[in-house]
């Protein structure tokens, strides 16, 4: 070693602090990714936390033989880590999208980033203490109190800084180039005089070939990202973009007619079709605003697109309108992207409408009250930030902000194919103090479609359209007293309603959306 002892131990500390830190964003790109691709983010952190806690440990004890030549072999560990974490989130997406497995190959990627972190550790305490003698409690204190401070920057960053700036994709490949840098580069440099001028070369070389195929894979990531997400959908993509809650993306094709179907995904689950949105979104609200006089104020819970609330502005006595969506740039997409205007009738730049960009359910906490009728437009309950959306707790804040003769409509997803979904939300709703009317419709772009149409107290809010509701092209009073018989094969049963604690519309939803 030819540093001076302090600032060799400085900088082999801050070694360990920014590998720490790559390590955790290696971590959380995978449970993301996850999260966009197969959604389950519950099952997909558990799987990746479990699998990399385990490969960590397998690491620690193959790191054992190494410590004899801990130089070269934190360098080599470090290369490998940089180009395998690097490269995982871009390799584990063309896997999914050209190869169609995900879950497996998610795995073997864990356990082997896994693996070559639990190494780090063992090499590293080795490194520290040929630097300078230490009692062994305080050089573990010394090196995890560096490896958690390096963890909380790397977890901040990850949300904060390298997903609005770089991307996933992006941003992964460079931390793989920090990663290669911090691990081989000041390694090599703080133990110059311990390793032969050949083997330094060969290191120096290998760092050199990493940061080379990194660089390649940050130059081409845009193209390989598109060219595989093209792979997923049938119809060819007119925009797409990442946000930090989820992959937006609009296709277009030409079918019946000539007639042009845009069609807007939210990771890859399909959101709207123009050939039949409207049966859907007049479901949805017209029979949420009958029945009301005053008909004043009304809150859109999702529905970001606005065509919901193309549909409430139809209503001349409507006063005031308040949107509710987490994602911003959905909102921001349906205001300014000209071929989304044109579908909404350009709704969000109506002086009438108050957008909102923040979570529904903290929003609620503190929300005023007083809203005419509330229209909840959410995605699916497929995963614990969507299934708290369908909960008890979240409906009986809603109580609070409806008028006493106030109208709530959930679309609630298909009695078709998850029966045991649409009726646990049906049940979630009484629960929370709601009568309801269940009745259903016909999408053709989703299939068999249910909404439920709520009131507070014991009676059921007749299902009918307001004397002065405005020209509409699929429902009309015969279609709604068709849409309230359900065939005996789905209609109600005996399920539980859901809660934060035990979010059974959850459980449901994961179990016939996957094998119903």
């Amino acid at each position: 070693m030819t540093a001076r002892p302090r600032l060799a131990r400085f900088l082999l500390l801050l070694t360990v602090f920014l590998c720490a830190a790559c390590g955790l964003v290696y971590e959380l790109a995978l449970v993301a990714l996850g999260g966009y691709l197969i959604g389950n983010t519950v099952f997909q952190t558990s799987l990746v936390l479990s699998v990399m806690v385990f490969a960590m440990g397998v690491g620690s004890l193959a790191a054992k033989p190494l410590q004899r030549r801990a130089v070269g072999a934190f360098a080599l560990v470090e290369g490998l880590l940089a180009l395998i974490g690097g490269l995982s989130v871009l390799l584990l997406y063309v896997l999914f999208a050209w190869v169609g497995i995900y879950t497996p190959a998610m795995v073997v990627v864990a356990f082997v980033v896994g693996l070559l972190i639990g190494a780090e550790i063992p090499l590293l305490m080795t490194l520290l203490q040929r630097i300078r003698r230490q009692e062994a409690g305080g050089a573990v204190a010394d090196m995890f109190a560096v490896d958690y401070l390096g963890a909380l920057v790397g977890g901040l960053c990850f949300p904060l800084l390298l997903l609005p700036t770089f991307g996933q994709l992006k941003g992964v490949l460079v931390v793989g180039a920090v990663n290669a840098v911090a691990g081989v580069a000041a390694v090599l440099w703080i133990f110059r005089g311990q390793t032969r001028r050949i083997v330094r070369g060969g290191l120096l070389t290998g760092m050199a070939l990493v940061l080379t195929v990194l660089a390649g894979a940050y130059v081409y990531a845009g193209d390989i990202e598109m060219t595989a997400r093209q792979r997923l959908y049938r119809d060819p993509i007119v925009h797409a973009e990442r946000t930090p809650y989820q992959e937006i993306v609009v296709t277009e094709s030409f079918g019946f007619m000539d007639t042009a179907d845009l069609r807007l995904f939210l990771n890859g689950d399909l959101q709207f079709s123009s050939v039949d949105e409207y049966r859907y979104h007049e479901a949805l609200v017209h029979p949420g605003l009958a029945d009301l006089p005053p008909r004043s104020s009304v809150l859109i819970l999702g529905g970001g697109d606005g065509l919901a609330l193309r549909e409430v502005l139809r209503y001349e006595e409507v006063e005031r309108v308040t949107l509710v969506e987490l994602d911003r740039a959905v909102t921001d997409l349906a205001a300014d992207w000209d071929r989304l205007r044109e579908l909404n009738d350009d709704a969000l730049a109506d002086p009438r409408v108050d957008v909102v960009n923040a979570d529904a359910f903290t929003w609620l906490r503190n929300a005023p009250g007083g809203f005419d009728s509330v229209l909840v437009d959410f995605p699916d309950p497929e995963d614990t930030a969507t299934a708290k959306l369908y909960s008890v707790e979240f409906y009986t804040m809603l109580t609070r902000v409806l008028a006493p003769d106030g109208r709530l409509v959930v679309q609630g997803g298909s009695p078709f194919f998850a029966p045991r979904t649409y009726w646990s939300i049906d049940a979630t709703l009484r629960e929370a103090g709601f009568a309801t009317t269940p009745y259903q419709v016909d999408v053709p772009s989703f299939g068999n479609w249910g909404f439920l149409l709520a009131g507070p107290g014991a009676q059921a809010p007749p299902l009918r359209l307001a004397d002065d509701v405005p020209p509409l092209r699929f429902l009309d009073d015969a279609v709604l007293r068709a849409a309230t018989v359900f065939p005996l094969d789905r209609r109600e049963r005996d399920v539980r309603a859901s809660t934060l604690m035990d979010p059974a519309v959850l459980e449901y939803a994961q179990r016939e959306w996957r094998f119903g």
